[in-house]
């Protein structure tokens, strides 16, 4: 397990660079494009999404639980040419969708508003059998636990497409909009990426062979998570364009109406997606072995997989609760100088608690063969969002939509919870989330008194940072006096060295 979290943190560590290098790549981009220039960029890059989605998103995951099965059966063979099906697969049908979209351009750019987004997402396009393809080779990795090759190339790609657009857009001289330059970073990103994972596939051993009876157990077990993501993509979509109508019909004006999706969406949203990062690397971690531990039927390593997962994420997101509901309103006017955001970032923290379970639940069920029970619960839950945003906006007004996803994140978490308990016989997680509830409650009240004195006595940042030592202090203390959370068993997991005990003479 020591490996485990080492593992982990590691891939948490890369994750967090690549984010951070991507939020600042997005200023040089704000500044460089302008306001219309990054729109026209992003509507491009967000319908782009949709069909890299359709095209490799539920493979790769797929691919990585199938190459599992056939470690257990220690089948090298059933290996290379799962793989070699998966490639075959996204290749083509990433290819198909490039000719049918370019014989099809003058009817299909018609679905875009400004014919520049047209152009860019066709500079995309290009990319996109290749991209797919890298997609496989990352879920190759993935299944056979090469954490450190698949963490370094996806940071590589994001500093090659800093480095192209910076040189593109800042040094070069061009009579080529900007925006045609940004994307071209994009695809040499792409392009990069491919070449980066095709290399690293073959030199550390990968092989390919007749993929032969594996298409069609892959397409059929990755149909539903492709399914569901590209449905959460036109959901997400669909949502953009009912909610503003809803508000507007309530009696709020276009401008308002579009303010407040622009606030929970632009603003709050990312705030309160910061879990994802290190939930996502728990999944990435895991997925293998709970893959390898289902198809073996050993139930108990099972069991015991899941409730760690689950514990590492209800204490991510308990300590995260009480920063979010103490400083959520500073948080909001540092970040945004905007006090409505703030408003609901705090109104909004306990939403971290579904969401959190949501995101780590869907990931395991994927690994024990669970896809279409995960479809089935998204489209519960996106049922339910969708009808309190059409419903609550006459009743909430802005607050209305993050009802709607509370409700959508705590249905799928109920629906996966249940079935995780179905599958490993018990989850033991409820006692260390009641801990964690009796844990956090004193540290809310501790942060709350605490920013009011602060306020009093101090000007805001001053006072937000001394807030956050409270808060931090309070859960050190709290957390650890409820056997939640060791720092010293931590350091030990991360950074302590395993030690052999060397027997007594006789």
């Amino acid at each position: 397990m020591q490996n485990l979290y080492r593992t982990a943190a590691l891939v948490t560590m890369f994750s967090a660079l690549e984010h951070c290098l991507g939020f600042l790549y997005r200023i040089i981009l704000s500044r460089v494009l302008g306001p219309v220039g990054l729109g026209i960029y992003q509507v491009s890059l967000t319908m782009f999404a949709v069909f890299l989605t359709a095209t490799a998103s539920g493979l790769p995951i797929t691919l990585s639980r199938t190459i599992a099965k056939y470690r257990t059966r220690r089948s090298k063979y059933g290996e290379a040419a799962a793989t070699s099906a998966a490639i075959a697969i996204a290749f083509a049908f990433g290819s198909c969708v490039l000719i049918v979209l370019f014989l099809f351009r003058a009817p299909f750019s018609s679905v875009f508003s400004d014919p520049r987004s047209a152009d860019l997402f066709y500079i995309f396009l290009l990319g996109l059998p290749f991209t797919a393809v890298y997609a496989i080779l990352r879920g190759s990795f993935w299944g056979n636990k090469r954490f450190l090759a698949y963490s370094l190339i996806e940071l590589a790609e994001e500093i090659v497409m800093i480095a192209a657009g910076v040189f593109l857009l800042v040094v070069v001289s061009s009579s080529l909009p900007s925006e045609h330059r940004a994307a071209i970073a994009v695809i040499v990103s792409y392009f990069f990426s491919f070449a980066a994972a095709s290399v690293c596939f073959f030199v550390r051993g990968g092989t390919l062979r007749n993929p032969r009876g594996e298409f069609l157990p892959l397409i059929k077990s990755s149909l539903p998570v492709t399914a569901m993501r590209t449905s959460s993509s036109l959901v997400n979509s669909l949502v953009s364009v009912l909610f503003p109508l809803r508000l507007r019909a309530a009696g709020a004006s276009s401008a308002e109406a579009m303010g407040a999706y622009g606030i929970v969406c632009g603003m709050v949203m990312p705030v309160l997606m910061i879990p994802s990062t290190l939930i996502g690397s728990i999944a990435l971690v895991l997925v293998p072995d709970l893959s390898e531990a289902y198809y073996r039927g050993d139930r108990e390593a099972l069991a015991s997989l899941v409730e760690k997962a689950l514990n590492a994420t209800l204490l991510i997101a308990a300590l995260l609760i009480p920063f979010f509901l103490v400083c959520g309103q500073d948080v909001g006017l540092l970040l945004y100088s905007n006090a409505k955001s703030g408003a609901l970032i705090a109104a909004s923290a306990f939403l971290l608690l579904p969401m959190s379970v949501t995101m780590i639940s869907g990931s395991l069920l994927n690994s024990m063969n669970c896809e279409r029970n995960t479809l089935l619960y998204f489209l519960f839950g996106a049922a339910a969002m969708l009808l309190c945003v059409w419903i609550l906006p006459q009743y909430l007004s802005d607050g209305a939509l993050l009802v709607g996803m509370a409700c959508d994140y705590s249905v799928s978490a109920f629906c996966s919870l249940r079935l995780l308990r179905k599958k490993t016989g018990n989850l033991r997680s409820g006692r260390y989330f009641l801990r964690l509830v009796l844990a956090a409650v004193p540290v809310v009240a501790a942060g709350l008194i605490a920013r009011n004195c602060f306020l009093l006595w101090f000007s805001d940042i001053p006072a937000l940072a001394l807030t956050l030592l409270v808060v931090g202090g309070g859960e050190l203390l709290f957390f650890s006096c409820l056997k939640t959370l060791s720092v010293p068993a931590l350091f030990r997991r991360f950074f302590g060295k395993n030690r052999k005990k060397i027997p007594a003479r006789p």
